[in-house]
């Protein structure tokens, strides 16, 4: 019989890999995580034996993963806002949550997998990510294999129908994110619009808690005007901007004075120009980055220092 004590380590990314695929959230997944490892354990004290470990394990946490998302659904269906995944960066500290990168990764099929039931998220992260055959993932879902079979189809045709998927170019993405950053910091308004696809999209989820856009900002000039004025106005508060990567995309990382994370905005990067960005400013689902800071403060803070400093005014 496998040691699955020993094998732990080992089976922390696989179980994380597909939690955080099905919940999006990585505070989430983690509790799978731990309930899963606890299940495999006990099952181990029990003296049942474990013929294959990575399949129990798996089993385990889709499982898990489905009660999760059936038990959220009311949470998120009145969540204030648009809804949008707890970013992932690539520098994670935690050796479990540097899990392999791919398209299933990225912001936008996450944001697209909200809108799957939660027996169809798992066929498809089973699958499409992990590679796992149908005969297995029904032992996993509960479902024969012909079932999971028609379950993956319908589930790529709603995605298909939700929008493009792209075929990320890695030194492209790392260029246009380069020339957007330094347009943003010298506020060229004109080079923004440049880089920016004339039907790009900006998303922002601030759950209530973090002042964001209600809905999202539409259209080159629009998204480019809207991001100037924003990148102005952090600057006149100390905010500092740093590229990185999350969910295997360029991002921007903004941190405050102190070093605490403030906001994370991920680009969508194709074909030269960004199609979209999700702009992730709820601090409940920034907690794993480290300290969080308060940008209703910041707001507040520097309104009032303006307004106190002789012959200045807010910046819009």
């Amino acid at each position: 019989m496998v040691d699955l004590v020993v094998e732990t380590p080992r089976l922390r990314p696989l179980m994380f890999s597909i939690a955080y695929r099905m919940l999006g959230s990585v505070s989430e997944a983690e509790d799978v995580v731990q309930a899963g490892l606890l299940r495999i354990h006990e099952r181990v004290r029990s003296g049942e034996p474990i013929e294959r470990p990575d399949a129990f394990a798996s089993t385990v946490t889709t499982r898990l993963s489905i009660d999760v998302l059936r038990s959220a659904r009311r949470t998120r269906e009145v969540y204030v806002g648009p809804w949008l995944p707890e970013p992932l960066l690539a520098d994670d500290a935690d050796p479990a949550r540097r899990i392999e990168h791919d398209e299933t990764l990225s912001m936008g099929v996450l944001t697209m997998l909200e809108r799957l039931g939660p027996v169809e998220r798992a066929v498809f992260v089973l699958h499409e990510a992990l590679g796992f055959d149908y005969a297995e993932i029904g032992e996993m879902v509960e479902r024969d294999p012909a079932a999971c079979r028609q379950i993956m189809h319908r589930a790529r045709r709603r995605l298909a129908a939700d929008g493009p998927r792209f075929e990320v170019d890695a030194s492209e993405a790392a260029r246009v994110a380069g020339e957007f950053l330094e347009a943003l910091r010298e506020g060229d308004v004109d080079v923004v619009v440049r880089l920016l696809a004339t039907d790009v999209v900006l998303t922002a989820d601030g759950g209530g808690k973090a002042p964001a856009i209600q809905h999202p900002v539409s259209g080159d000039v629009a998204v480019a005007r809207f991001l100037v004025g924003l990148m102005r106005r952090g600057e006149a508060l100390g905010v500092e901007v740093d590229e990185t990567m999350a969910n295997g995309e360029r991002t921007l990382l903004f941190r405050g004075r102190d070093g605490a994370v403030l906001s994370v905005l991920t680009l969508h990067v194709d074909g030269g120009a960004v199609r979209s960005l999700t702009n992730q400013l709820n601090p409940d689902k920034l907690g794993h980055l480290g300290p969080v800071g308060d940008l209703f403060a910041l707001l507040r803070d520097g309104a009032a220092g303006v307004a106190g400093s002789a012959g200045e005014s807010p910046i819009d």
